[in-house]
This record gives structure tokens, sequence and C-alpha cells, in this order.
């Protein structure tokens, strides 16, 4: 079996792992580079593979990063089916179109620049994929519920759990059979922070063969959640009386957990008199989605769910229906938490907030998530004094905030927890989708106190694996 690592090796974005015995070929993940220079080039690269020749997709979850470049993918060749989750499916339905409008807009207002710059009719740029491509794509797409085993193809059984991340991500147990022995593959996907509010907690998985286990923060830990809601009180209470608080969020995931968490302070009356404006068609929609999966849910959110059907003691939240309502937000003065996307500031409506909001000193930008090497978001992040928004070189004067403690990515103190219920190593440890110094520092974690073999795979890496009664991998 050889397992190779086209994506997230050294790096957070792009997801993408081949499986292959021989007799069968699959992916895990195909997901879109994000951030820095280089990251349009590396996502318009053929594949490392041939797509026709694959077998299957398993999807860990929705975030583009993960799925992003699936459409690409059928685009190029693959007719397979792409299995994932019910919730994962079904937010799919509205991230991946809206990835191809962008990608359709992108090379449109590409072609246009180029066209500009030479004073003649340029090349026409063609998108990475369009709408009809995801279409297509999602037409493959084939839902499975957690914790039911299935057969995918010849020899090989899988298993999707909860990993706790945003709604309907997955751990991804996977079973070979090859000669007559079979060998079990663990891919974490992204794991959730225990204890967070919505989703439940990663399920503990206790035996693998082979474990390929995500890092993003695997060398930090997270401020614990009391205190994380004492922070986000006081970056309110002490900016909305004379800016704004402006908050890019992920639509998936972030976006709601924000809302929860101002709708449960407000409840019990630690904040009053809020006025939340989500600008982000794509989180509106997500919200929806999330409201109709309260199987999925904690038990914590799923008590606040039924108390704001009643619709009593909420703060003013309102959902944007239109552009004209979105540019409407940017004449306000003070007064307003605005939550939009991108979550990484790197395209979307949270660019015009940014431009109109950052250069004043009487606002806040609450940044909530990872950010990417080479994003808008990293850079404010870094502590950059100017950065560059739609061609001009804006001022930050706006407080800029980091509030890890409502990352959906487990800190490394979660993931050696999540670690250790295995009841004996794996053979082989793969640390993948973490920047480098956090990959190497997560891997150092599990050497010393699990005393685990752990590899940190560059880019592009094969495994060769040896499927015996102890596999291993070179």
């Amino acid at each position: 079996m050889k397992l190779q690592f086209f994506g997230a090796a050294r790096e957070v974005t792009g997801s993408c792992y081949l499986v292959d015995t021989g007799e069968v070929r699959f992916l895990v993940d195909c997901g879109m580079f994000q951030g820095g220079r280089d990251a349009a080039g590396r996502n318009r690269e053929s594949f490392g593979f041939d797509p026709e020749s694959i077998d299957f997709v398993l999807l860990t979850h929705a975030h583009i990063d993960h799925s992003g470049l699936l459409p690409k993918l059928t685009r190029a060749g693959f007719r397979g089916p792409i299995h994932t989750t019910a919730a994962t499916a079904e937010l799919l339905a509205v991230m991946l179109p809206d990835s191809a409008h962008i990608q359709e807009r992108d090379a449109e207002r590409a072609s246009r620049h180029a066209k500009t710059a030479r004073g003649r009719e340029g090349d026409v740029l063609t998108p990475l994929y369009s709408v009809k491509d995801t279409d297509e794509c999602l037409r493959q797409v084939q839902p499975v519920d957690y914790d039911r085993e299935f057969a995918p193809g010849t020899d090989v059984q899988c298993r999707f759990r909860d990993a706790g991340h945003i709604l309907g991500s997955a751990i991804i147990e996977v079973w070979l059979k090859e000669n007559g022995q079979t060998t079990k593959l663990v891919f974490s996907g992204d794991l959730g922070q225990p204890g967070r509010p919505i989703v439940r907690d990663p399920t503990a998985i206790e035996d693998a063969d082979i474990l390929v286990i995500e890092s993003t923060y695997g060398n930090r830990t997270h401020k614990n959640l009391a205190a994380t809601e004492d922070e986000l009180i006081a970056i309110v209470e002490h900016t909305l009386e004379r800016g704004n608080v402006i908050i890019p969020a992920f639509a998936v995931g972030r976006t709601q957990e924000i809302i929860y968490h101002l709708h449960r302070l407000t409840r019990e009356g630690r904040l009053t008199g809020l006025k939340v404006f989500v600008d982000s068609p794509m989180a509106t929609a997500v919200t929806r989605i999330t409201q109709q999966h309260l199987e999925l849910f904690d038990e914590n959110a799923s008590d606040l769910a039924g108390w704001h059907a009643l619709g009593r003691d909420l703060p003013f939240l309102h959902f944007t229906r239109s552009v004209g309502e979105s540019m409407a937000l940017n004449q306000i003065r003070s007064g307003a938490i605005i939550i939009s996307a991108s979550g990484m500031c790197t395209a979307g409506r949270i660019l015009h907030h940014l431009r109109h909001n950052l250069p004043r000193r009487e606002c806040s930008v609450m940044i909530t998530g990872f950010q990417a090497q080479g994003t808008l978001g990293r850079k404010l992040v870094d502590g950059a004094d100017r950065v560059r928004i739609f061609g001009h070189d804006i001022p930050v004067r706006a407080a800029v905030h980091t509030v890890g403690g409502l990352s959906a990515h487990a800190d490394q103190p979660a993931l050696l927890a999540w670690a250790a219920k295995f009841r004996k190593p794996p053979a082989q440890t793969f640390v993948v989708h973490g920047e480098a110094s956090a990959a190497q520092a997560f891997a150092e974690q599990l050497r010393a106190e699990r005393a685990w073999n752990v590899t940190v795979p560059e880019p592009g890496q094969r495994a060769q694996c040896n499927l015996a009664l102890t596999p291993t991998c070179a």
C-alpha cells in the first residue's frame, strides 16, 4: 500500500491524501490551497495523479481547504462517488457553488485586467471550475450516517465518526484487506476542541495501524472558555460605545458559534443591547442548515436552540439579504457587531468592512480562527500597520484582537488527550495539517510522551506501507 501526501503537509491548507493498494485507489479529501502568493497557481496545477484512476473519495468535512478542489477533480475526469456525512453533503451544496461563482468572477476580472494592460483583446482566463462542474460534482456525493460501516470498494470498509470540529465533520476509519491481512488506517480530519458549544466532543478512537493526524495548533494551548468569554465581553463593551466590532468569521462553524456565544451571554445578562449583523449569504444558508440538525448538537446547544425558538431576550440579530444592505452597514459609526466572511479576510464582504473600519481607532477587529500564511488576516494578526485592500493602502488604527479560545481546532493538550485514548501506539503516525513548526512540535510531544513512531511528511512524499501483521511505512 502506498500513502501519498498531496496537500496539508507542513502547511494547513490543501488537504489531500492518496491511498493506493494496487487494487483500489482513493483520496481522503481534495482541498483548495489558501493564503500566500502561490496559492492560486498551486490550485491550477495538474493533480499529481490521474483523476480518472481514482475509485472514490472520502471527505472529512465541508471546509474549502478540504473540499474545494472536488469540482476540479470531476472536471478532470473523476467519475466515482464522494462519500461523506449527511450534514457535510448539505453544506457542500451551498459552499461549492459559491466557490464556483468566485472562480468564474476572478477569471473574468483577470481577463478584463489583462485586456486593459495590453490595450487589446487578451486571452480569456478559464476559471478553475464552473458552476456546471460543481453541479456534476454534487451529483457524485453520497451521504453516509455517522458510525455506520460501509464498503466503498473491494476489500475496503469505512466508518465516519464525529470529529467535533464543525457540523458534519468526521474522523474516518478505513480497514484495508490485502493478502489475507487487514490493516486499519485512521484519518483524524480536523479535530474539535472538547467542551466547545454546538458540536459534540471528538469521538475517541482506540486502535489504528496507521494514523494520519492534524496539528493546526500542535504547538500551543487555547485559553479556557471562561477566559475567552471574559475577553469577548471586554472587547465588545470597550468598543461599541464609540465604534464597531468587526469579526471575520468562517461561514461554516465559526459564525454559528459566535452567534451562540452572543445569545447565551445576553441570556445570562452579561451583555445587553447588542446589535449583531451577519453579512454573508453563505453564512445565512449554513446557519439555516445548522438549525435543521439538532440531533448533532451537544446538550447545551440544544437547550439554547429551544430557548431561541421562544424568541425571548434575544440580542438584535439581522442577516443581510442584499448588496445594498451590506453597503449600508459601512455607514454605521458605532454600536454594531458585524460578522462577515471570509474568515481569513482573503475575499468577500469582510474586505469592505475592514476598509471602512480599520482606519478608525475607536473600532476593533476580532480574529477568531486560524489565519494561514500570506492572508490578510495573518498580516493583521502579525501586527501590520498598513494593509492593501482593493488596491488601496489602508492604515491599521483599529485594535486587532486574536481570540484563540474560539478556535474550532483542538489545541496541543486536546490533541495529546485524544491520542492518549489509543490502547496501543499505531505502528506509524503521520502528523499533517499544520505549519512546519506546529507539526514538528506536536510530533516531538507524541514521541516524548507516548513513544510513538512519528513522521512529519514533506509535500508530495510517498510512504510505502508493508501490510503485514505489524504494518510499517518507509
